[in-house]
């Protein structure tokens, strides 16, 4: 089962694409980010994301070239 559920996520963006791009831009700062911890549990970062725009935490705008 999908945590937070998709219809938690779609009234925060205007489509599935959007949720795509946006989750993984957000992921892939996470992972860059992280510091190498090997007594902490690992949490995915796709996960994290997304609890991140569920909870109304990231903001982003449409662009003719992207989303920023």
């Amino acid at each position: 089962m999908i945590k937070p559920p998709l219809d938690e996520l779609m009234p925060k963006v205007d489509s599935k694409y959007t949720l795509v791009v946006v989750c993984a831009k957000i992921a892939r700062k996470f992972t860059e980010n992280e510091q190498p911890e090997e007594t902490k549990p690992r949490t995915n970062p796709v996960s994290l994301a997304l609890h991140e725009i569920a909870k109304g935490q990231v903001s982003w705008e449409r662009t003719k070239i992207g989303i920023k």
